[in-house]
């Protein structure tokens, strides 16, 4: 079963629920009841917690759960020189419930900084993981997407041709600092080229001034602008999903739209696909992969409990290997867990069971 290198044939997203000891931290730092160097220490400890169990269960490459972060892109990003979190009248509305009221304002030169604080997140995974530590940022998209133009300062950028040199700049200076920090599995989490196969989407971006095929280049120039800065031996996947709050979705569509660029225009070595559902559409798609990279098939669903039966989830190999060759494969679950502190709706003991299912199953299929 083994891979030789990442993504390996039993995989997973990055993020984890948050335990009761983390969100009463959290609770009472809000609060003033604990300093900082307190939840530095829980969060230490769960960070340490969330590894061990990863091991036990056979998984090659263990993250650290994302277990610092509010949100899975705003912590990142707001770190960033010129970007700072700010309040909004709403939040963004999922199918089902809305998020809290946040986003990012772009008020300043795009710049990584030298001390961003993920850095120091990695080193302390690096130094309690027995297996391939994996980071996880978003990609560069997630700083445009949602605001769109009138988030970035027009004093700074007049224009966003400058506004994208520099973001995909401070990318290129980010994986190579994660990579002098001794990372060798980064993962983009590029959610909103996804959203692109969705039409309503489409009309959204249209009727703010937006072209979608235009923002489609864009985004894989920024993510080609990033790999740049990638040092020999990183290995440097993305993954694609269409929203998940508290197990709700917000977009949908499958990915024939995107595929060609998706797969032979950006340079990363695999894929972290959704496809727990049909929102996802087909597998036919795959058929754009490229010679050397991999495609880490998402049938393992995250927003829900309920465990998937090993032969359905063998079926669905097969039928994407009629695509694709079965060698160019491997499962993971749709996303993560908690791709914000809130978390899906679920329990530990059934997450732990979802990724035994994928190591399961990858060792059925391809032996090990």
């Amino acid at each position: 079963m083994t891979a030789s290198k990442p993504p390996f044939r039993a995989d997973h997203v990055g993020s984890l629920l948050r335990g009761a000891a983390l969100k009463d931290a959290r609770t009472r730092r809000a609060t003033g009841e604990l300093p900082a160097g307190g939840l530095r220490e829980i969060e230490d400890r769960e960070v340490a917690r969330v590894v061990a169990a990863q091991e036990r269960l056979g998984l090659e490459a263990v993250t650290d759960g994302e277990l610092r972060r509010s949100w899975w892109h705003y912590d990142f990003l707001a770190a960033l020189d010129g970007v700072a979190l700010r309040g909004l009248s709403q939040g963004i509305q999922f199918h089902g419930t809305q998020t809290r009221a946040e986003g990012l304002q772009v008020h300043g030169r795009v710049a990584f900084p030298a001390d961003h604080p993920m850095l120091a997140h990695f080193r302390y995974l690096k130094s309690v993981a027995k297996g391939v530590p994996k980071m996880t940022i978003p990609a560069p998209s997630a700083l445009h997407y949602r605001g769109g133009r009138e988030a970035i300062d027009r004093a700074v950028y007049p224009d966003l041709d400058g506004f994208f040199e520099d973001l995909g700049r401070a990318y290129a200076e980010a994986l190579a600092a994660f990579g002098a920090a001794g990372c060798t599995y980064l993962q983009l989490d590029e959610v909103y080229i996804a959203y692109l196969c969705d039409p309503a989407q489409r009309v959204f971006l249209k009727d703010r001034g937006d072209d979608p095929d235009r923002l489609l280049r864009v985004y894989a120039d920024l993510l080609n602008a990033a790999l740049r800065g990638r040092p020999p031996g990183m290995t440097v996947t993305m993954h694609l999903c269409r929203g998940n709050f508290r197990s709700t979705w917000f977009a949908q569509g499958g990915y024939e739209p995107v595929a060609d660029t998706l797969f032979n225009r950006i340079g990363v070595d695999g894929y972290f696909m959704e496809y727990d559902s049909e929102r996802a559409g087909g597998f036919e798609p795959l058929r754009f992969l490229s010679a050397g990279k991999r495609a880490v098939l998402g049938l393992v669903t995250s927003k829900t409990g309920a465990l998937e039966p090993v032969d359905a989830l063998r079926r669905r190999l097969d039928e994407a290997a009629r695509v694709t060759d079965l060698d160019r494969l491997c499962i993971s679950p749709q996303c993560g867990f908690s791709s914000t502190e809130e978390g899906n709706l679920l329990v530990e003991d059934e997450q732990w069971a979802k990724l035994a299912r994928c190591l399961e199953v990858a060792r059925a299929v391809w032996g090990g």
